[in-house]
């Protein structure tokens, strides 16, 4: 199968690049310098130029703060662009699989959300997400919405890369406690996306590493599997530590219709920390 990898130049886009190779299917990623979905007719072109039989949508605004400032450009990016890549493969009679994120969620759940669980945005990105994937099931039948969150990936940025580089240049570092996640690796995220490709079933899905964790437990692992132990983490409060955008204090995900297709749930988070640290990874 011959698939169009937007983003491609991003950590997700990157990493599936050899995960649909080592399926034995066709990656042709294109990065937003050669595929800008936000403009119109660009969609329309790739497809033309390159006759994929489905596209993996990768690209994405991800910096969460400053889309508070920025709503229109986080908008076109997540909303738009989506919604015209849409259309676009329906025309083409394409299947589409696009990324999406836990921030479409207002963090007041006290258990794992599953897809049935109603989203409700904190903020611009998580709402341009939701404006997002809520324009893929309007304009493309042959629709994938996976929903994924706290992405480490090869290229970063990412958590577990600052983490990692602060360590080095401070010795102690102060993170966030009462926020809670699925930590989740592009490594494991990448061949669960081809496997749903290919078993071509519309719908919305939760696609992360198992288990739960806060930014502290995450960043605290980083470091013991790193071999910085012995740097001292203190853990803080959110209200410590303000940011721009508002984040879900409570955004853990449950894999309840990836378990349903019968697909095995991807590995635990820290396992998953643990491959993506190791030398041979790449990192």
């Amino acid at each position: 199968m011959r698939v169009l990898v937007t983003g491609g130049g991003g950590q997700l886009g990157r990493e599936s690049v050899p995960a649909l190779r080592a399926a034995g299917h066709e990656p042709i990623p294109l990065r937003h310098a050669e595929l800008d979905i936000s403009v119109p007719g660009t969609a329309e072109r790739a497809l033309a130029e390159h006759r994929p039989a489905a596209v993996l949508n990768c690209a994405a605004w991800t910096a969460v703060d400053a889309a508070e400032d920025q709503p229109d450009a986080a908008m076109r990016a997540n909303a738009v662009g989506p919604g015209l890549l849409a259309a676009a493969c329906a025309a083409a009679g394409v299947r589409l699989c696009h990324v999406s994120t836990d921030f479409v969620f207002d963090g007041s759940a006290t258990a794992p959300m599953d897809e049935s669980t109603p989203p409700r945005p904190l903020g611009v990105y998580g709402a341009s997400k939701l404006a997002g994937e809520e324009e893929v099931r309007r304009r493309c039948p042959d629709h994938q919405v996976a929903r994924t969150a706290w992405l480490f990936g090869r290229q970063g940025p990412n958590f577990v890369l600052t983490m990692l580089r602060l360590a080095r240049e401070r010795g102690a570092l102060r993170v966030v406690a009462d926020q809670r996640g699925s930590p989740t690796w592009t490594g494991s995220l990448a061949p669960a996306l081809v496997r749903l490709l290919e078993r071509g079933t519309a719908g919305t899905y939760h696609l992360v590493n198992s288990g739960e964790a806060s930014w502290y437990d995450l960043a605290v692992a980083t470091l013991e599997e790193a071999g910085l132990a012995g740097v001292r983490v203190e853990p803080i409060t959110t209200a410590a530590f303000p940011t721009r955008a508002r984040r879900p204090a409570y955004s853990v995900l449950d894999c309840r219709a990836w378990r349903e297709l019968g697909e095995p749930p991807l590995p635990p988070w820290r396992e998953a920390l643990r491959s993506y640290l190791e030398p041979s990874s790449g990192r």
